[in-house]
């Protein structure tokens, strides 16, 4: 397992957070992309708002995203833990043990990024992002 990537949820203004956060932190921006360049439906509001954003600055990474209409980042929810794999299968541990009487957002799955991801609640109430990114000979 890599280190673990704080993931911060917005009400619309990922963007702008993103930018600070990479001016404040004398940082780099590493991805910004909205949900209009997805390719999934997105409402003509969420076309220009953040779906994944990440920055670096030293060792420290921090990625950014704009909730859907029909979710709100409030205090409490608005950090996610993101663990990062460098293989499938300590990802898939660790996502079933986590699971032990968890709330699952989104089972893992192969996304249209060229990652293997998933969501959960643990049975604390921390929400925690689960990411493996395929390499090119690895993509399913």
């Amino acid at each position: 397992m890599d280190a673990i990537t704080p993931f911060l949820l917005f009400n619309g203004n990922a963007g702008e957070a993103l930018d600070f956060y990479v001016k404040a932190l004398d940082g780099k921006l590493l991805m910004k992309s909205t949900f209009g360049e997805a390719p999934v439906p997105s409402t003509d509001d969420m076309k220009d708002k953040i779906m994944h954003g990440s920055m670096q600055a030293g060792k420290l990474a921090i990625m950014v995203s704009d909730c859907p209409p029909d979710k709100a980042a409030n205090n409490g929810n608005n950090v996610q833990l993101s663990l990062n794999f460098s293989d499938t299968e300590s990802l898939d541990k660790t996502f079933k043990a986590l699971s032990d009487g968890a709330t699952i957002i989104m089972g893992l799955q192969d996304t249209f990024w060229g990652a293997r991801f998933g969501m959960l609640i643990d049975k604390f109430g921390i929400n925690w992002m689960f990411n493996h990114d395929y390499k090119k000979e690895e993509v399913k």
